[in-house]
């Protein structure tokens, strides 16, 4: 099996990063790294209210240097096409009366890849 590169180690442990930090807000995960043939939501997450479907951007200090774009800009248009339809696939699957939501989480790390700090941007299109 082929290893892991630095920037999906980065991924993984920033998803989990943000998972803990959905779950301490409230929600619980119900899936991580939801297929479809449209795309993948990074976390599905679910409160008494909302189902949120979070894609997770982790990027080191090194990387947030210079002209790098933001959180929100990152997830552009195509993007967010692509994670609407997965959302819809899933829901014709996993039928809920939850307010679904689409949510941003950042999480930036050092050069040593401790978090320095994590961005929840709720409702972010």
């Amino acid at each position: 099996m082929a290893e892991h590169t630095k920037k999906q180690k980065d991924g993984g442990y920033g998803e989990d990063l943000a998972a803990a930090h959905l779950e301490l807000h409230g929600f619980a995960c119900v899936a991580r790294n939801f297929k479809s043939r449209f795309g993948e939501i990074d976390i599905i997450a679910q409160n008494s209210r909302y189902l949120l479907f979070v894609e997770v951007k982790t990027r080191r200090a090194s990387a947030l240097a210079g002209a790098a774009l933001s959180a929100r800009e990152s997830v552009n248009y195509q993007k967010q096409q692509r994670l609407r339809a997965t959302a819809e696939y899933y829901l014709a699957r996993h039928p809920a009366d939850l307010q679904p939501r689409f949510d941003v989480v950042c999480v930036e790390l050092d050069s040593s890849g401790v978090c320095t700090n994590i961005e929840w941007i709720e409702n972010a299109f």
